[in-house]
């Protein structure tokens, strides 16, 4: 099993620095198999782009303690305390101690579910395919409508007073990108913004900020010039009154991409699958910290990582990514 090849530091205190043993692992050969992108840990027979379950049932894996984790996007500490009603539930229905654990990063976080220690995890929409090749991560949630709408755009804001009127009045700014690997703070826009006549780090100077919110406070203080960033995290920023919305001014608009995704990992054992599973679906937000905190949002709907991640992979294609621990960096 990989878990005893990794160290057994304490998951909160997991960062970045953690992928050796991750970078290592890439070179054992879990077995001959289709797999696609998949890293060799994993195979994919069945071509749903996800590692499959182990076929030697000794291998599944069926713990008494659930480990959930959410994207490190923001304050880990504030959403501790909004998940908890989930998390409650969650053992409810499982019948498992479930605990919450704030990692520092994207490379963390996929390091501790590729080691065995995280089970259950939201994974932001950028990383989500480096958590599906590195870490076995089967993604089959997401935050929606009753009327099964989701996703998130890509907004680009600039400071209201700013002379930005347009993507053009780029050319020759300070523009805070987020983290290599996050799809609405740098790589959609990589992908998108060429064309439409300007193209990172030609037209603009790429600063990396950190996080979303970074962005946005960067912007409002004008240590930045613009920021692209995701709607719903700075949708969540305006409603606690981190930023005020007078002092930023909206110059571009993305369609709708997926939003974080909600994974188990692929060896569990297929009956605790089943109630993780119906766990999240029968989850209700109303009245809640955590349907407080995504306005909009009523229910966890199913997805297929394979069909709803495909404009994902195509950003992250256009911009020459591959699944390497080496790539997934904060």
């Amino acid at each position: 099993m990989a878990t005893s090849l990794f160290c057994k530091r304490p998951l909160a205190l997991l960062t970045a620095s953690t992928l050796l043993p991750l970078a290592l692992l890439s070179s054992h050969a879990y077995a001959e198999c289709e797999r696609g992108d998949l890293d060799a840990l994993y195979c994919d027979e069945n071509g749903d782009m996800v590692a499959d379950r182990p076929a030697d049932e000794s291998e599944w894996v069926n713990p008494d303690t659930l480990i959930f984790a959410y994207t490190p996007v923001e304050d880990p500490a504030i959403y501790s305390d909004i998940w908890q009603p989930f998390i409650d539930h969650l053992s409810e229905v499982t019948g498992r101690d479930v605990r919450f654990f704030a990692v520092q990063s994207n490379a963390a976080q996929v390091e501790a579910m590729r080691s065995g220690r995280l089970h259950i995890a939201g994974f932001s929409t950028g990383p989500t395919p480096f958590a599906v090749n590195l870490a076995g991560a089967v993604p089959f949630a997401l935050m929606g409508s009753d009327d099964g709408q989701f996703g998130y755009t890509l907004q680009l804001f600039t400071h209201a007073d700013s002379d930005i009127q347009e993507l053009s009045d780029l050319k020759g700014k300070r523009v805070a990108h987020t983290s290599p690997t996050s799809n609405s703070g740098n790589l959609a826009p990589r992908a998108l913004l060429p064309e439409l006549g300007i193209t990172p780090e030609e037209d603009y100077e790429v600063v990396y900020s950190g996080s979303h919110d970074q962005s946005m406070l960067g912007v409002v203080a004008r240590d930045y010039d613009a920021a692209p960033v995701a709607s719903e995290v700075v949708d969540r920023m305006a409603a606690r009154g981190l930023y005020d919305t007078d002092d930023v001014r909206l110059i571009y608009e993305s369609d709708r991409f997926p939003t974080t995704s909600y994974n188990y990992a692929y060896n569990l054992h297929p009956d605790l699958v089943e109630k993780i599973e119906e766990a999240f679906f029968s989850f209700d937000f109303v009245g809640t910290e955590l349907g407080e905190e995504f306005e909009g949002v009523e229910k966890f709907i199913p997805i297929n990582y394979k069909d709803n991640w495909q404009v994902i992979r195509t950003i992250q294609a256009a911009n020459g990514v591959s699944y390497t621990p080496e790539n997934l960096e904060e």
